[in-house]
């Protein structure tokens, strides 16, 4: 069973959603400053982290997971949420730029058809970041809270996934060192356990990302060298919810 939309909607309306929206997308905008121009998909329960991105993009569009439930979001084509049924998703193949999928792989049957999925309508050179749960922090012992749900990965775990998934991984990052309590929310202390957990023990944070390229021709998995004939190029024809999701960070 997913954790509902309306749960995560209250969540990242608390103080303590707040904290983990910020520390996770401070890691997001150092990977993707700008969406200018961009078709970019969120899958799972993504608006918190990918509204400040809408004005600039081509389209923004949400797909939400049938168990997960759909929260409506008009942005400027109209709605645009989708509630998906089953593992498949309602676009075209390469449908997209850049991906983003949190609240998603952690609840997922099988998280190789999720992200098959999620490659096929990727464009060829697109982007995708994963984050979820960090299997060795506080946050995915926390089963109050959304984080808590589901089989948390450590990085190296979520590489390999990706890697299975034909994605090509480029980099990784942790976020989120806070313990998941309303009091570590405050800004001082979250600024402050932030920097001491990067320094001192970065593989215990609660959040895990990692960003990964759907490669056009992807290396084989033995790496052995193959030849590659000269070619002949003689002969060849020329949903923004009206910020009602929205809080202050």
């Amino acid at each position: 069973m997913r954790e509902s939309a309306t749960r995560l909607e209250q969540f990242y309306a608390s103080p303590l959603g707040g904290a983990a929206r910020d520390m996770a997308a401070r890691r997001l905008e150092a990977l993707w400053p700008d969406l200018a121009g961009r078709n970019v998909l969120g899958y799972g329960y993504a608006w918190p982290y990918l509204a400040p991105y809408e004005a600039g993009t081509n389209r923004l569009v949400f797909a939400m997971p049938e168990g997960q439930g759909a929260i409506a979001h008009v942005g400027k084509r109209g709605v645009a949420t989708v509630l998906t049924q089953g593992r498949a998703l309602p676009f075209s193949d390469s449908s997209f730029d850049r991906i983003l999928a949190i609240h998603a792989v952690e609840e997922a049957e099988t998280i190789a058809a999720t992200l098959a999925e999620l490659y096929r309508v990727l464009t060829p050179e697109g982007r995708i970041v994963v984050i979820c749960a960090n299997r060795a922090g506080m946050w995915a012992r926390a089963d109050s809270l959304p984080f808590g749900a589901g089989r948390p990965y450590s990085r190296r775990q979520l590489k390999a996934a990706l890697v299975r998934a034909k994605f090509t991984p480029t980099v990784g990052s942790n976020a989120l060192y806070i313990p998941p309590a309303k009091f570590f929310a405050k800004t001082k202390v979250l600024r402050g356990a932030e920097r001491f957990g990067e320094t001192v023990w970065p593989r215990f944070s609660g959040l895990v990302l990692v960003e990964a390229i759907k490669r056009l021709y992807a290396p084989s998995e033995g790496g052995h060298a193959q030849k590659v004939a000269r070619p002949k190029f003689t002969g060849v024809p020329a949903l923004n919810r009206n910020g009602v999701n929205r809080t202050d960070a």
